[in-house]
């Protein structure tokens, strides 16, 4: 039963104010609830914030728009949609590749459409464009297969799990489940660019293409069939279209507002405790904080569902060491999104995940210049440079800062990889032409997001870390306290943490079904 039923509209707090947070208050709040978000810092967006200075605006986190139907569908669950809330710009080309120059392999720019992304593949493996169709034909069908059995499924029961319908799947599930995401390509295709480029998406799910299962190969039919878009104004303009549609709906969001305890009364949440000592009641907290901070920190120990021991045996998704560079004069060499792939590709991601975890040098990059496509957030004659590197979750690495009064290892990792992304895409004078420099490393997110070991983006979508085997929405020992984020049910990522939103709906609502809540009707 919705809570919009009540005489009196029920009390919920949601801890945090990133796009999980925001999205939760929304629905909350739509549903009848009264909801008062507490934000730590003095800005909403969690990782998908922003920074500004001399003139340059920088997303700090989230730069890729991929699954466009789930935000179209969060949207009309409050009564809009995705075009009148934001101004959506295909890209094209969709990002660009560029290879070790020892390599000898030249970049490759990567176009969406399946009969783009073919004739690329055709033009640099004969017979891979034809392979590559089967393999959208197959990415195709496990995405649609995601969406309406997988990520919307709160797995309070096995139903969904036992449909007939799925259980006739089992033949053609059950090998991309048990298999890499590496050895599935690396079946079907020779070239390295071309395993890479369908490789690199595991890094997107906080994981390593040797560590992903296969089934997350649909994550190409994201890029190379369906295309990449890209917020005029940045991502950030995401975030104030959910602030502003929660706040549309009554909820009260509260910045500057730090949570240090989640109140239990006989197993209950009954609110929280913020750090100058006030007490806020609810009849629900939904914690959105890291889940490993909120489990460990926030609830008392003898209720913890995933205490200290259940997070010692799980993987975290890389760190990241991230620059936010404002350079003078034009980058042509860059697309809007580029990619930098070392030659020798598993031993990179040994680097991050290995037993012996280092700082990758070289390293593969992920570089985005949103002002090739959007000239706000540079000043004009200028770009806008974010470069993220995977890095390991450990924020003993250091700290970053701003004109590089970071940590020494922090700075110097740094310098290295603008002198690699220089000499890679030929960009000889790229540091001499920095105006504006800043680092954010692994030390900067546990100490600023209270992110688990220094990741960036969650825990990792392993086999034993996905699907119903993930933390679910919902603490099983604390009435009343549930999560949504990037560790909890489905995932990591912008949309996953819309689903997450959700999926505290469905729970609510006594919703088991494993799709989408269904949508107002539109008159």
């Amino acid at each position: 039963m919705s809570a919009g039923s009540q005489s009196e509209p029920r009390r919920a707090v949601v801890v945090g104010g990133g796009i999980a947070g925001l999205a939760t208050a929304a629905l909350l709040a739509t549903d009848g609830w009264s909801v008062t978000v507490l934000e730590a810092r003095d800005e909403v967006g969690g990782r998908a914030g922003s920074w500004e200075q001399d003139g340059f605006r920088f997303d700090t986190g989230p730069s890729w728009y991929l699954m466009p139907e789930v935000f179209e569908h969060f949207f009309r669950l409050l009564g809009t949609t995705a075009e009148r809330e934001l101004d959506l710009v295909p890209l094209d080309p969709a990002y660009r590749v560029y290879s070790d120059p020892r390599s000898g392999l030249d970049p490759l720019d990567v176009h969406s459409g399946r009969d783009a992304a073919t004739a690329l593949f055709e033009s640099v493996e004969p017979g891979a464009g034809a392979k590559l169709s089967a393999y959208l034909d197959s990415a195709g069908d496990a995405y649609d297969l995601a969406v309406t059995r997988f990520l919307y499924d709160t797995y309070e029961t096995t139903a969904g799990l036992r449909d007939p319908a799925l259980l006739r799947r089992v033949p053609q599930l059950a090998p991309l489940l048990a298999r890499s995401l590496a050895s599935h390509v690396e079946r079907r295709f020779d070239d390295p660019r071309l395993r890479q480029i369908l490789g690199y998406p595991a890094v997107f799910l906080g994981g390593s293409p040797y560590g992903v299962p296969s089934l997350y190969h649909l994550m190409s039919h994201l890029d190379l069939d369906e295309g990449v878009l890209y917020p005029r104004g940045g991502f950030v303009e995401i975030i104030r279209a959910i602030e502003r549609l929660a706040e549309a709906s009554g909820a009260v969001i509260e910045t500057g507002a730090r949570v240090v305890a989640i109140d239990t009364d006989d197993a209950t949440a009954t609110g929280v405790v913020l750090a100058d000592g006030r007490r806020v009641a609810a009849d629900l907290v939904v914690s959105t904080a890291d889940l490993h901070h909120t489990e460990t920190a926030l609830v008392p120990a003898g209720l913890q569902s995933y205490p200290e021991s259940w997070w010692a045996k799980r993987e975290p998704s890389p760190g990241a060491l991230l620059l936010f560079l404002g350079v003078e004069g034009s980058l042509p060499q860059l697309a809007h999104h580029t990619l930098l792939f070392t030659e020798d590709w598993r031993a990179n991601f040994d680097d991050i995940f290995g037993r012996r975890p280092r700082v990758p040098d070289p390293a593969s990059l992920y570089v985005c210049r949103p002002s090739a496509t959007d000239t706000a957030v540079a000043p004009a004659g200028h770009e806008n440079v974010f470069v993220l590197v995977p890095v390991p979750a450990d924020p003993a690495f250091g700290r970053g800062g701003v004109d590089g009064d970071g940590d020494p290892a922090v700075e110097a990792a740094a310098d290295r990889v603008i002198e690699q992304l220089a000499s890679w895409c030929g960009i000889p004078d790229l540091a001499d032409r920095i105006v504006v420099r800043r680092t954010v490393a692994p030390g900067d997110f546990a100490a600023d997001l209270n992110a688990w070991r220094g990741n960036a983006l969650g825990l990792a979508h392993t086999l034993g870390q996905s699907a119903m085997f993930r933390p679910r929405n919902a603490s099983r020992k604390v009435e009343g306290l549930s999560y949504a984020g990037g560790s909890a049910l489905p995932g990591i990522g912008l949309p996953m943490c819309l689903i997450s939103a959700e999926l505290v709906i469905k729970r609510l609502r006594g919703d088991r079904s494993p799709g989408p809540i269904a949508e107002p009707v539109r008159v």
